[in-house]
């Protein structure tokens, strides 16, 4: 596997267009299209939020179908959630937009959307926003750029990623785009990710292989503790690399799926590095734990902590918070068993030996919390299995943009 430049453009045969519809904000990009003229397999995970957003609930329908997906139109400003039957006939008026200007069946279009909810969108503007994309979708790699910025909403920096990889002697690619920066708890998996690959694959072990990376990559990440109403990711893979098709477990199942976490890692990491009002980013990795579960629980509840979240921020070595998190995780251990330390690219401290704890040095601390990103490491010496979660600090300026978020 190779990084490469590029997003949702890298791999063949995929186009994407942006324009900026107004459909919240003015003077800025805020749809997107990501489009392959040649259909493709599909397959999605989504919030598991009672609340659904009316674009989670028709691609629910369109994975579901095992129909061929030709893209997905995103917009950014408007959540469309609780919005009721005219949210739903946003979705269908949207896509059956794209079907007119780029005649392929309404129903192999995926929409999403991110941003406020409660409020209707105005359809008249998604469907000249697709008509306008429409005439402008390219290959490019800045094209498939410029939709990963469309759809920001608190985001600060955009986020792409591309990868190829072998699948039966054929080079590979797979690139993604994504955003989120508030309300990200996601358990499904507003976060919103879109993968593009053209290898060949069954949809089944497309399916099962996304489903299965999403544990341990976006769903080990937390900014603010609330599960979107409108988490989406979904992937495309529309064969044009022309590699032989993947039917079954084995090599080249095992390529793309170390291609995939890789991609859906690094996507997950940015959106915990880019909460919001964050200053830098928090991860905590268990090793040793008794069973994955547990693993995932605690690393999840050490970064979810708000209280932990507060100690990163203000690089107080508090290792008590981070503890008591663990203990309130729901995964059951003995704390004389437990080693903490504390990481970063400035060093490695121990705060926390098997129940006891240990005098360091302040000032070490201070220095190691300091950094861009910081880890808390805890060894269970339980068993063998580990897991990692990340998060963001908890800051000033995060009260300061919720408080206003609608105006």
């Amino acid at each position: 596997m190779k990084a490469i430049e590029g997003g949702v453009t890298a791999a063949k045969g995929f186009e994407a267009a942006c324009c900026a519809a107004e459909i919240k904000y003015k003077g800025r990009t805020d749809m997107a299209m990501v489009f392959s003229k040649k259909p493709c397999v599909c397959a999605g995970t989504f919030t598991s939020n009672v609340v659904k957003a009316a674009c989670v609930q028709w691609d629910q329908k369109i994975v579901a179908s095992g129909e061929p997906m030709h893209g997905v139109v995103v917009n950014s400003g408007i959540a469309n959630a609780c919005t009721g039957k005219e949210g739903f006939d946003a979705c269908e008026k949207t896509a059956k937009a794209v079907e007119k200007s780029l005649g392929i069946p309404f129903s192999s279009v995926a929409v999403a959307s991110t941003g406020v909810i409660g409020m209707q969108l105005p359809v008249d503007k998604l469907v000249n926003g697709v008509e306008s994309m429409s005439k402008t979708l390219d290959s490019s790699l800045a094209a498939g750029t410029d939709a990963s910025k469309a759809i920001m909403t608190t985001d600060t920096v955009n986020k792409e990623v591309a990868v190829t990889f072998e699948a039966g002697g054929t080079t590979v690619t797979l690139g993604g785009m994504s955003k989120g920066s508030g309300m990200i708890h996601p358990n499904m998996c507003t976060m919103l990710a879109f993968l593009t690959t053209d290898l060949a694959i069954e949809k089944s072990l497309l399916q099962e292989a996304l489903s299965e990376v999403v544990k341990d990559s976006f769903n080990m990440i937390t900014v603010d503790g609330d599960t979107s109403t409108n988490d989406t990711l979904l992937i495309m893979a529309n064969g044009e690399a022309g590699n032989a098709v993947i039917a079954s477990k084995g090599q080249d199942y095992d390529n793309f799926k170390e291609a995939l976490f890789y991609v859906c890692t690094f996507l997950a990491k940015k959106m915990a590095a880019d909460g919001e009002g964050a200053s830098k980013l928090f991860e905590c990795r268990v090793v040793n734990a008794k069973t994955k579960d547990d693993a995932r629980a605690l690393s999840r509840a050490v970064v979810g902590s708000n209280l932990s979240k507060a100690a990163i921020f203000g690089c107080d070595a508090n290792f008590g918070r981070f503890l008591c998190a663990m203990g309130y995780s729901g995964a059951t251990f003995d704390q004389n068993n437990v080693e903490l330390f504390f990481e970063s690219a400035n060093g490695r401290l121990q705060v926390f030996d098997k129940g006891t704890p240990i005098v360091f040095d302040e000032d070490e601390a201070l220095k190691i919390m300091k950094a861009d990103a910081v880890t808390v490491f805890v060894d269970m010496h339980e068993g063998t299995e580990a897991a990692t979660a990340w998060g963001c600090d908890l800051t000033y300026d995060y009260v300061k943009i919720n408080a206003d978020y609608r105006s």
